[in-house]
C-alpha cells in the first residue's frame, strides 16, 4: 500500500485539480495493481493538517496571494519542515508534489525567488522549456523540449536567488517560454528543492476534457483571446486534441513522481 495525503488548497473554490489528482491516483493504482490510501486534508479551509505517516504527500493549486497571511500557512510550513527534517535524518524518505499556489507559497518561505502578481492572469496551454538541470532530471527530462502544460495563475515566481537555491541545493528545471516582445522576466516553472520535493507552477495534473470545458466558458475564452489573441485560442483547444502536449505531461510528471515513491517504499518493505 502507498499512503497518500492530499492537501486541498483550494479553499472551497470549486475547481477541476481535485479531481485531476484523484484519478491519476487511481488510474496509476489500477495500472500497477496496488494499493493507494488517499486522505484529503481541508488545510485552508478546516485547518486539517496531516501527520507524517504517509508515504506521498500531494499540496494543490489554488486561488489567492500565495504571500498573504491568512493563518493556516504556519501549519503548511511546519508540516514541510518537518517532512525535510525527517528526510535528513531518516533513510526511507518521504515524498513531496507541490503544484501551483504550493510551489509559490514553497519559494516565498525559503526566499528562493521574487513571489509577485501578474500584470494579467495567465491561463491557457502554454509550453514550458527545460533547463539544462531539466533536460537531466527524472520528472522533465522526458518530456520533450519544449513541453506543453496548463497554466493558470495570477501570480508568478521570478527572479531566482542563486545563493539561496545553492544552500537548499534546489534546481530549476523549467522556465516559461521567452517573450522578445514584452519587458518581463521569464518565470520559473519547476523546481527540484531537495531530492525528495519538486513542485511546478503550472498544473501538470490537468487533463484535456476538463480543460476543454475550461476553454470554453465564456469567462476564460475572453480571458485567452483578449490576452493573447483569437489564433492562440484556437492553437490552445488544437493541442488538447494532441497527444504529444497536456496529455503527455498529465501521463508522464505524476506518475513518474509515484513511481519514485512507491519503489522506495517496496525497498523499505524488502528490509523490513
Amino acid at each position: 500500500m502507498l499512503k497518500v495525503a492530499i492537501l486541498d488548497m483550494y479553499k472551497g473554490e470549486p475547481n477541476q485539480g481535485m479531481r485531476n489528482i484523484h484519478e491519476i491516483l487511481d488510474d496509476y493504482a489500477k495500472a500497477h495493481g496496488i494499493s493507494i490510501r488517499k486522505n484529503v486534508y481541508d488545510i485552508r479551509g478546516k485547518g486539517e493538517v496531516p501527520n507524517l505517516d504517509y508515504d506521498v504527500y500531494i499540496s494543490s493549486g489554488g486561488p489567492g496571494s500565495p504571500i498573504a497571511i491568512e493563518g493556516w500557512e504556519d501549519d503548511w510550513i511546519k508540516l514541510i519542515h518537518s517532512i525535510i527534517l525527517h528526510n535528513e535524518n531518516f533513510a526511507f524518505k518521504k515524498y513531496v508534489f507541490l503544484i501551483c499556489h504550493s510551489f509559490q507559497l514553497m519559494c516565498h518561505h525559503f526566499k528562493l525567488a521574487t513571489v509577485s502578481q501578474r500584470q494579467s492572469e495567465s491561463f491557457g496551454i502554454f509550453p514550458m522549456h527545460p533547463t539544462h538541470s531539466g533536460k537531466h532530471n527524472k520528472y522533465t527530462g522526458k518530456l520533450p523540449d519544449p513541453f506543453y502544460a496548463v497554466d493558470s495563475r495570477k501570480w508568478q515566481v521570478i527572479k531566482p536567488d542563486a545563493e539561496a537555491m545553492a544552500v537548499m541545493g534546489a534546481k530549476i528545471l523549467a522556465i516559461e517560454k521567452e517573450r522578445p516582445h514584452l519587458p518581463y522576466e521569464r518565470a520559473t516553472m519547476a523546481i527540484q528543492f531537495t531530492p525528495e520535493i519538486f513542485g511546478t507552477q503550472f498544473h501538470p495534473e490537468a487533463d484535456a476534457d476538463g480543460m476543454y470545458h475550461y476553454l470554453v466558458s465564456e469567462e476564460k475564452k475572453k480571458v485567452v483571446i483578449e490576452n493573447y489573441g483569437l489564433e492562440k485560442y484556437e492553437d490552445m483547444l488544437a493541442h488538447l486534441r494532441d497527444p504529444d502536449k497536456i496529455r503527455l505531461t498529465q501521463a508522464k510528471m505524476i506518475p513518474i513522481f509515484l513511481d519514485e515513491a512507491f519503489h522506495l517504499k517496496f525497498k523499505e518493505v524488502q528490509l523490513t
